[in-house]
């Protein structure tokens, strides 16, 4: 019988919310206030973790990843505390852009939608 979810996706889930908590209430740098983890993958081998995510504001996104990947000893050391893990990942950061990307083709098939529309009357 074949488990639904493997030992590195509910490592990932638990990272995702401690680094949620983390952002909000340890990191001191107000720049980093408009971050929201939206997935974190983690490898099989719990070596490494892609943490995917987004921003509440205009921010430049490659000065957030540098500061997110400059804060990621931090945040590991922070994370093997709370979750206890032998292995404790390496932390990546990148900017997770699916959201907009949605938002682009909900606005293209609008668009199509009323152009139809338009052309049929």
């Amino acid at each position: 019988m074949a488990r639904d979810f493997t030992r590195s996706d509910r490592v990932g889930r638990q990272m995702q919310r401690e680094l949620a908590d983390l952002l909000r209430s340890a990191v001191k740098d107000p720049r980093l206030g408009a971050v929201t983890v939206q997935e974190v993958r983690v490898s099989r081998d719990l070596s490494y973790a892609k943490v995917y995510f987004t921003l509440f504001d205009d921010s430049d996104r490659k000065e957030q990843t540098r500061l997110l990947n400059e804060s990621a000893s931090f945040l590991r050391r922070e994370i093997g505390h709370r979750m206890k893990l032998r292995v404790t990942p390496e932390l990546r950061f990148q900017f997770d852009d699916s959201v907009e990307q949605g938002a682009r083709l909900t606005d293209l098939i609008q668009k199509a939608v009323a152009d139809d529309g338009q052309a049929q009357e």
